[in-house]
């Protein structure tokens, strides 16, 4: 029997000729993460177990993102920690405020990720990197810990889930709408430890950061990571910041798949997730008129450059109506550099929006737009759980940074249809 994309990387990682789902192994790591939250956590566990080296200072990312800049004490406490790890170490790719970026815009962007690589990281958005052709997942801190230490970890060999796409996407529909859409059909543990992997004529119709928001929330359909094949457009994106060599999967035409999800992009609408799952999805033209009085254009899923030019061609020339508070965080320097170049970031401020530094802020109710008491948002995070910008009082409804923009003028949920 053939193997799918994610089990060809993970044979070749663990010096197998081939895997199958279900199968334990040991695999060799190209990449460990972790971030101001999940690494003083692993610090702890490395030194509680008398470890005192590190397998390879080049391939470890320390990224100080989820409460910078640090917004009490406990925060600054916690960075205190990474940062003297780092120095211990000498990790080369260590990021603090104003260098960082949130970590899974950041690590591509900075050539970290690239095809056939393995990669863990202890958030569990890690398997952003499955856009670039990477098996990346998330892990626990212990499990980073032991990673940093011998470059090793072991993996059940996940099953599959072949998401077929086909058709072109229509306007104001992007990756956000197609991922919430296939949340929708199989629910948050429809993929439950499967490989989320996408194929068919339809991956060509999305850009790098449509496909980067997709595998960034396959962990909200319970996956151990999502992929993308890879293409034209994924070799354009690595072309300038991937200098060593990669190898590119393909899965074998013979591969088995727990089951096959078909997606047609041409009868997609833009969407939105109501409290409190990712898969309690609607068209947005069903609950448009929903009241809110916060939106955040951001986050680890929608805070690229795409995302900012789709939300500021809506926003521009217009106002946040009366009573919104509409919050924007570019998700790295580069991108607020290049938003800041192409006057987004002053449509963005005329409109009568907050710019923030990059940070995961609001998205995890860390800082930078928590709600209070009752309050509604509207954001393009990836997780609306109760509680989780918040109060458990609070609602967050998720949805593209197209449908947040239209719904920041409105000051209730709106079809960016209706600005064209």
């Amino acid at each position: 029997m053939g193997m799918t994309m994610t089990q060809k990387i993970l044979a070749k990682h663990a010096g197998l000729a081939s895997v199958s789902a279900g199968q334990l192994i040991e695999g060799r790591l190209d990449l460990v993460l972790g971030n101001d939250i999940t690494t003083p956590v692993a610090i702890t566990e490395f030194d509680k177990a008398g470890l005192t080296q590190v397998f390879d200072k080049e391939k470890i990312a320390i990224v100080l993102d989820h409460y910078t800049p640090c917004k009490d004490i406990k925060a600054a406490q916690l960075c205190a920690a990474a940062r003297s790890f780092a120095q211990r170490f000498s990790i080369t790719h260590f990021y603090d405020v104003g260098q960082m970026g949130v970590e899974h815009a950041l690590i591509p962007e900075k050539g970290l990720a690239a095809p056939g690589e393995a990669i863990i990281g202890a958030d569990s958005h890690t398997c952003t990197y499955g856009a670039l052709g990477a098996f990346s997942t998330g892990v626990g801190s212990t499990d980073m810990a032991a990673g940093m230490a011998t470059g090793l970890s072991w993996f059940k060999v996940p099953s599959a889930i072949k998401v077929t796409l086909t058709g072109k996407l229509r306007p104001y529909v992007s990756g956000k709408d197609v991922i919430l859409h296939l949340i929708g059909t199989i629910g948050v543990d429809g993929a439950l430890y499967k490989s989320l992997e996408f194929t068919g004529d339809g991956v060509a119709e999305l850009e790098m950061d449509d496909r980067f928001t997709i595998c960034n929330m396959a962990i909200e359909a319970g996956a151990k990571n999502g992929i993308f094949p890879v293409d034209g457009r994924t070799r354009a994106y690595l072309d300038g910041r991937v200098a060593r060599p990669w190898e590119a999967v393909e899965a074998d035409p013979d591969a088995e798949y727990d089951s096959e999800v078909v997606i047609n992009l041409s009868e997609l609408e833009p969407t939105v997730a109501l409290p409190h799952l990712p898969s309690n999805t609607r068209p947005v033209s069903a609950v448009a008129g929903t009241p809110i009085q916060q939106v955040v254009i951001g986050s680890c899923t929608n805070g690229r450059l795409k995302d900012l030019r789709e939300a500021a061609a809506i926003l521009k020339g217009k106002t946040v109506a009366s009573g919104v508070r509409c919050i924007v965080i570019p998700a790295t320097q580069a991108i607020y550099l290049q938003a800041m170049e192409e006057g987004l970031i002053q449509t963005f401020i005329e409109a009568g929006a907050a710019v923030s530094t990059p940070t995961c802020g609001p998205c995890l109710g860390g800082h930078m737009g928590v709600l209070a008491d009752g309050e509604r948002a509207i954001a393009t995070t990836n997780r609306n759980f109760v509680g989780r910008m918040g109060p458990v009082s609070s609602e967050i409804i998720l949805a593209s940074p197209a449908v947040a923009a239209a719904s920041a003028i409105t000051g209730s949920v709106t079809d960016p249809c209706s600005f064209s």
